[in-house]
């Protein structure tokens, strides 16, 4: 019998391991001793950082949204049916529809889910740019925005960490552009006693703010939002008047990981260097759904991605791997319109943002569209 690799997520951590997978372990699954299976809940594969852009009319939908089949390996059989139950003592996924995959290796890579509805008034009273329907409705605001006091509201945990901090510096050249600094002010809220939970990146961006007039306010932590009275309330008793509410909704895991018991709010609990489920050594978790203390971004998926592939191959072709996953984090920051700068970090090394440029700024918008390669395992 051939052994069976299911991946449950095709978000970017699930589809880069698939694909590396397919490579590595091309003879094996020729031969019918592997047959790697993904479910999946969707047809289509989003970039989701382009969702940032969008809301500054700078990308289009088309852009960010490729059909999932294009993007797996031909060897991956894809079925468009969400995992409902993951029953690890049995080795067994089930299906929406009752299917059932049985499993040798599991990877679990069910990502995040933004939960506005979690702050009473959030889902009514404010915007967001965490998914394609949010960043489109974020546009239009902006196109319609004629001033006053915008202010971004940071829930958590959230995704992509540092995209408050992007919003914030390209809110300001957008207001630039339109030659409406002086009707705007713009207010950045964050939940800690910093702008920026890494603290190297707080240290940088709060200058970068008080150099642009951009007001802050740390220890906040929203509890309510008034939308008639377009009131943001938080648990430290602030009350923040607002013509323009921009919010990083908190979010969770996904459903199946919680109705499956794998893990409170849909995080599921995993060893930082071996990638696999505590408990389980073969169940592999990548991406946000990890319970790592660590960005949930898409180079963390990535990087997660690489260690998983390696991992599996070397253990069904050899037996064991030394393979580990160092904690190692890539990030662009857009710092406005023209400008980005750029971080990376590990277990054992803190991020040292670099002196924005526009040098910077085009590799992230070139990495936008070579995306598709990393999709892919090629890149």
């Amino acid at each position: 019998m051939p052994k069976r690799i299911v991946i449950v997520g095709g978000g970017a951590g699930g589809t880069i391991t698939g694909n590396l997978l397919a490579r590595n372990l091309h003879h094996q699954i020729e031969n019918g001793q592997v047959v790697i299976n993904m479910i999946t809940d969707k047809p289509e594969h989003v970039y989701q950082p382009g969702f940032l852009y969008i809301a500054f009319d700078k990308v289009r939908p088309e852009e960010i949204i490729r059909k999932q089949q294009d993007l797996l390996d031909p060897h991956i059989n894809l079925f468009i049916d969400p995992a409902v139950k993951i029953e690890r003592e049995k080795n067994v996924v089930i299906t929406k529809s009752g299917k059932e995959f049985p499993y040798d290796y599991l990877i679990v890579a069910t990502g995040s889910r933004i939960v506005p509805e979690a702050i009473p008034g959030l889902k009514e009273g404010a915007h967001w740019f965490y998914d394609l329907q949010g960043a489109q409705k974020l546009r239009e605001a902006l196109k319609g925005f004629e001033g006053g006091r915008v202010v971004i509201a940071v829930g958590v945990p959230h995704k992509c960490p540092v995209a408050p901090l992007e919003i914030t510096f390209m809110l300001y050249d957008y207001f630039k552009q339109k030659g409406m600094l002086d009707k705007v002010e713009i207010y950045y809220t964050y939940p800690i006693n910093r702008v920026h939970a890494l603290e190297p990146v707080a240290n940088w961006a709060a200058p970068q703010f008080e150099k642009k007039g951009i007001k802050y306010e740390v220890l906040f932590n929203m509890e309510e939002v008034d939308p008639e009275k377009k009131i943001l309330k938080s648990m430290e008793g602030t009350h923040l008047n607002y013509d323009l509410l921009i919010a990083v909704p908190p979010h969770k895991g996904a459903q199946v990981i919680e109705d499956s018991g794998m893990g409170k709010g849909g995080w599921v609990a995993t060893n930082k260097q071996t990638l696999r489920n505590e408990g389980h050594n073969n169940v592999y978790v990548v991406g946000d759904t990890t319970d790592i203390p660590i960005s949930k971004a898409g180079s963390t998926a990535h990087f997660e991605s690489d260690v998983v592939a390696e991992r599996i191959a070397s253990e069904i072709q050899e037996g064991g791997t030394m393979t580990e996953y160092d904690g190692k984090v890539v990030c662009f920051v857009e710092t406005g319109f023209d400008e980005a700068t750029y971080v990376w970090f590990n277990y054992k090394n803190p991020p040292k943002p670099t002196p924005p440029s526009k040098m910077l700024h085009w590799m992230k918008l070139g990495y936008n569209r070579m995306y598709w390669l990393s999709a892919r395992g090629v890149l």
